[in-house]
């Protein structure tokens, strides 16, 4: 249960995160992606009816607007009748008027669409942490997982609040377009559409490379994030061993691959609104060219041409707006992808959780027969393999061994944190794996090496072991850990504000803490890793007293690398290799004269 140190340097996981990501990502279609978005969308499907139907009247006004001013120049400028003149005038500034109300109240509430449906997802996302295995988060960086929560989700929501909208208007606006220039001049609305072509030609190739890059794009920055992440976090590690050039070196390269990805990604996409504007020039050309030849030869009026001129803007206009949002598009569904890659992910919930037994009145018992255990499948080299001990209620088991032996292992296993891949580990008579994980763990309580503390007060850390506990038992309980006498020497006690990383209070102080809070669960089977280590004379007597009264009537896991503080546990382990190769107490063991003997000759040697 050791919390593995920050390794700057290494990105052995982030390299099989990397590769199941992509191959992912090669599965998913778009489509797919798009239909779990609307998914959530359709959950307000009033207020999108809503939206749905003030976009159609924006783009009813928008193009009722010029064919009103194409109308006033045939019938009253051109004709000088000022007669009916003001009407449309009026007319005229009523469509303008609702026009912007429409836009309005669609933007109005698209944002809240948008923003509850990030939110549902970002809620969903986090859940989801909370019941994947273990082994997930081992194999990924924790600043990569926080950058789907931020980034890729936020890329949902911006392309909400403004593609959404946009994509409809520009379909509707198109549609509408086209049908009313059939109307007014057939001949001329098929001259203009001699650019549509052009505009396929542009799209497509752009389009085509634009999505690999986008995709790219958002895999650096969770890359860049996940490693600006870890090197905050290890600061104090890379000034010890003044690595700062290093890390800095290293942060460039990554920085320079986001800078590249994102040069290409928006440099290819931003050549769609220069080829759209180009060809909207020119479909203005055409309609002003061929119009007027048009109008020479009496076939259409002026006010017609006003009214083509402006609706061949209006053509181009929603394709130009087409193929910026199609850029918005694909980076919103890369992030999305990236979500759904997360929420697709097998969690650690047991199957027919109502049919698993509870542990309410747990003892404590613990048995393992010939457990096997490998880390990865197929590994031949099996981290535990075929171990066999019993830890009956109220024992205290120690697990002593080599780095590498297995003594964290067996911990993982308890807690089902992993699964064993062979053998039967039982929890008074029954089967861990027929045990609800929640029952489980209940009955379970932590003190490590290196405790965790929450940004919050200290009465809500201590009461992180049990939530419904009083104020007058978390008292209780840290009066019962020797905490009591330093918490009461804090400015406001019991309410002091401490950081996760408890500053303010030494390492030992800390430790009371977790001592406090696992004295609050109170727990049938207690997991002690090393609780004194790195602790002054002084506080380690009071750790040891505190420890000594949570560890009573309690069966107690402890993984030691000083022999001398589990000279009195009911049972001593030796793991090597993933073997128990030796068991029993001090004295026996010592007497054996075999590898436990070895390690405390090696000790007192050092000690000296």
């Amino acid at each position: 249960m050791r919390k593995q140190l920050t390794r700057p340097f290494q990105y052995e996981r982030m390299n099989l995160d990397k590769a199941t990501e992509k191959n992912s990502t090669k599965k998913t279609v778009n489509l797919a992606t798009l239909k779990r978005l609307w998914d959530y969308l359709a959950k307000k499907r009033l207020l999108l009816f809503l939206v749905f139907l003030m976009v159609i009247v924006s783009s009813g006004l928008g193009l009722l607007g010029p064919y009103l001013i194409g109308t006033t120049i045939d019938h009253y400028i051109v004709t000088k009748q000022v007669e009916g003149l003001t009407f449309l005038l009026f007319s005229l500034i009523v469509v303008f008027v609702f026009h912007s109300l429409s836009l309005f109240l669609q933007n109005y509430w698209m944002i809240g669409i948008s923003q509850f449906t990030v939110n549902e997802m970002r809620s969903h996302l986090f859940k989801k942490f909370h019941y994947l295995p273990i082994s997930f988060f081992d194999k990924r960086q924790h600043g990569e997982l926080m950058s789907r929560v931020t980034n890729d989700i936020e890329n949902v929501s911006s392309t909400l609040n403004s593609s959404f909208i946009q994509v409809i208007s520009s379909v509707l606006t198109l549609v509408g377009t086209v049908t009313v220039m059939l109307l007014l001049s057939p001949l001329l609305t098929v001259i203009t559409m001699t650019i549509i072509p052009l505009m396929v030609i542009g799209m497509k190739w752009i389009t085509k490379r634009t999505g690999k890059l986008f995709k790219q794009q958002q895999q650096d920055l969770g890359e860049l994030n996940g490693y600006i992440e870890e090197i905050i976090s290890g600061q104090k590690m890379i000034k010890a061993y003044s690595q700062e050039d290093k890390v800095i070196s290293q942060f460039i390269t990554k920085s320079n691959q986001l800078k590249k990805s994102g040069f290409w990604a928006q440099t290819i996409s931003g050549f769609i609104p220069k080829v759209m504007n180009m060809l909207n020039n020119l479909s203005f050309a055409i309609v002003a060219g061929i119009g007027g030849i048009f109008v020479l030869n009496d076939m259409i009026t002026i006010g017609v041409i006003v009214i083509f001129a402006e609706y061949a803007r209006q053509f181009t206009r929603p394709l130009n707006d087409l193929a910026n949002q199609f850029n918005t598009l694909l980076s919103a569904i890369a992030g999305a992808e990236r979500v759904f890659h997360i929420l697709d992910e097998q969690t650690e919930m047991d199957q027919n959780e109502s049919s698993l037994s509870t542990l309410n009145e747990a003892k404590g018992e613990v048995v393992f027969d010939h457990v096997s255990f490998s880390y990865k499948d197929g590994d031949e080299q099996q981290t535990l393999d075929k171990i066999s001990f019993q830890a009956s209620p109220g024992e205290t088991i120690a697990l002593v061994g080599p780095t590498g032996a297995g003594k964290t292992t067996v911990i993982n296993l308890i807690t089902r944190f992993y699964d064993a891949n062979a053998g039967t580990i039982l929890i008074d008579g029954i089967n861990i794996n027929e045990i609800n994980r929640d029952e489980l763990r209940k009955q379970m309580a932590f003190v490590l090496q290196d405790t965790f503390l929450f940004n919050g007060t200290i009465i809500e850390n201590i009461r992180y072991g049990r939530l419904e506990a009083t104020d007058a038992e978390v008292i209780e309980a840290a009066k019962l850990a020797n905490a009591d006498s330093f918490i009461e020497k804090l400015p406001n006690q019991y309410h002091a504000k401490i950081s996760d990383d408890g500053n303010g209070i030494s390492h030992g102080q800390k430790q009371l803490l977790a001592i406090a809070r696992a004295m609050l669960a109170n727990p049938k089977i207690l997991i002690l890793d090393e609780a004194t280590s790195s602790i002054d004379t002084i506080t380690e007597l009071k750790i040891q007293e505190a420890l000594s009264r949570l560890m009573e009537g309690r069966t107690t896991f402890v993984i030691a690398h000083r022999l001398n503080t589990i000279q009195t546990a009911d049972q001593i382990l030796v793991l090597k290799d993933g073997q128990i190769i030796e068991k029993g107490t001090h004295g026996e063991l010592i007497d054996m004269k075999g590898f436990y003997h070895e390690m405390q000759y090696r000790q007192s040697d050092e000690v000296v």
